[in-house]
């Protein structure tokens, strides 16, 4: 008979019911007020978002909104510059610059962006301060919640919500002004006017602000966000990300503000739990980099505060690479950051050029679906459609003339003037001069070119089809 391998069995124990909850298993995340630097700097910056999103909808521009997607005509309008759907291109640039942008903060600085400009994080922290105005401040928000209804806990909460709904609706109502002017837009709305389109997209914003903003809150941010899930890719060992410094912390315990504390083998963290009370996703940044972390720094002024009521140096809790953490200095100059920049710097230099470049006439020729005809001098003759776009501020003089088409002549109209941003589509004939083609198909230019300025021009081709056999 083989040897048996001996069994023992082992009692798993059920783990403790006392045991601290995590930031994931705790519904309600109940914020204290705090004061600080970081605080200040993210009030200003988002201060200054806030006027520039809820700001520049209402200014006008030569008898215009200022800034307008007008998607019924295609037409996009920032200040003084028209853009049209051939512009589509830049609008993508944009965009991939944003994105370089973002990559290289995070990678020196870690989720910054989060922290101080989010949208999700902005209208959050709008949406706590109501919260502090009208229910108080986080001891007072967690006994009001223990609290049976009543009158004062019922008006509480029905402030807090008409106060929420109210932010959602001029968000709604400024995010669709927009794409539909706003002025009418608003005295639609309050005059119970407004269109069924524009209606529905109001109530959708305003519905989306209020759930993301009062209620969904930090589960947006970790559960949601996929920039949550792929920044520690950009991170390396020199990025700045929000840190508790454990060599100087460790071990951890409450003492008198004049005590001896090093000598009873104590740090300067004295566990007073106020990094945890102010984060706004509920994490304990001591416990190490954490992917629900947006790096508001929060924790930051919150320690800050506590470290100077103590009598000690400040920087417990703060911006640190893990070089810093080891003892070392933060590299600046390092290739990954360097590559994003130089990127950057170039994407930003050629879309300057290309705003600069711009054509501001546009043309496009759509050839007749006939191939051709023979016109009344025996001519073979092929019709096009010009479709003709002004796109600056002021009215144009146009000519219009054949380029790289010897041996052919243009019939229509060759002089004619386009109000600002007007797009006008005009039939034009081609004749074919020599009475033998060299080629059934032979590509013609066309160039429409302003009277007062030959800087504004465009140029576009197509074909001239003709029989070899007459």
């Amino acid at each position: 008979m083989s040897d048996r391998i001996p069994v023992q069995i082992v009692e798993i124990a059920e783990p403790s019911a006392t045991k601290k909850k995590t930031a994931s298993s705790d519904r309600q995340i109940h914020t204290r007020s705090f004061t600080g630097l970081f605080r200040n700097l993210r009030l200003g910056g988002a201060g200054f978002l806030f006027l520039l999103f809820f700001g520049t909808v209402w200014l006008n521009w030569n008898g215009r909104q200022a800034v307008l997607w007008d998607l019924a005509d295609s037409k996009f309008h920032i200040f003084g510059a028209t853009f049209w759907p051939q512009d589509f291109i830049l609008l993508s640039a944009l965009l991939i610059i944003c994105a370089f942008g973002l990559f290289a903060i995070t990678v020196l600085a870690g989720r910054v962006w989060c922290g101080y400009t989010c949208p999700q994080s902005s209208w959050t922290w709008i949406f706590m301060w109501c919260e502090k105005v009208t229910e108080g401040d986080r001891n007072q928000r967690i006994k009001l919640d223990a609290a049976p209804w009543s009158v004062n806990k019922l008006a509480r909460r029905s402030a807090k919500h008409t106060l929420w709904l109210a932010i959602s609706l001029l968000t709604g109502l400024t995010f669709v002004g927009y794409f539909t002017p706003i002025r009418p837009l608003t005295e639609e709305l309050f005059t119970l006017q407004l269109g069924g389109v524009s209606l529905f997209w109001i109530l959708f914003f305003t519905g989306a602000t209020y759930i993301n903003a009062g209620w969904l809150r930090e589960a947006v941010c970790m559960h949601m966000c996929p920039y949550a899930r792929f920044q520690s890719v950009m991170f390396d060992k020199d990025t700045l990300a929000i840190a508790y410094d454990p060599a100087r912390g460790e071990s951890r315990g409450p003492r008198k503000k004049d005590s001896d504390y090093k000598a009873k083998g104590l740090g300067d963290c004295i566990d007073c739990q106020m990094c945890v009370q102010v984060c706004p996703t509920g994490i304990d940044i001591r416990d190490g980099l954490q992917m629900e972390c947006i790096g508001c720094a929060a924790c930051i002024d919150a320690c800050d505060s506590i470290m100077d009521k103590m009598g000690y140096a400040r920087g417990l809790v703060g911006y640190k690479s893990e070089h810093n953490l080891q003892g070392g200095k933060t590299n600046w100059l390092r290739p990954r950051l360097l590559g994003y920049v130089t990127v950057l710097v170039v994407m930003i230099g050629a879309l300057v050029i290309a705003l600069q470049q711009r054509p501001m006439v546009s043309m496009d020729v759509i050839k007749d679906r006939g191939l051709f005809r023979e016109n009344n001098l025996g001519q073979i003759e092929n019709i096009y459609t010009l479709k003709v776009i002004n796109k600056t501020q002021q009215a144009q003089h146009y000519r219009l003339r054949l380029v790289d088409a010897e041996g052919f002549e243009l019939h229509g109209k060759t002089e004619f003037t386009l109000d600002a941003g007007e797009m006008s589509e005009m039939p034009v004939s081609v004749a074919m001069l020599a009475e033998r083609p060299q080629s059934s198909s032979q590509e013609i230019g066309f160039e429409i070119s302003d009277s007062d300025q030959p800087g504004i021009s465009s140029v576009a081709h197509s074909r001239f089809v003709a029989p070899l056999n007459r």
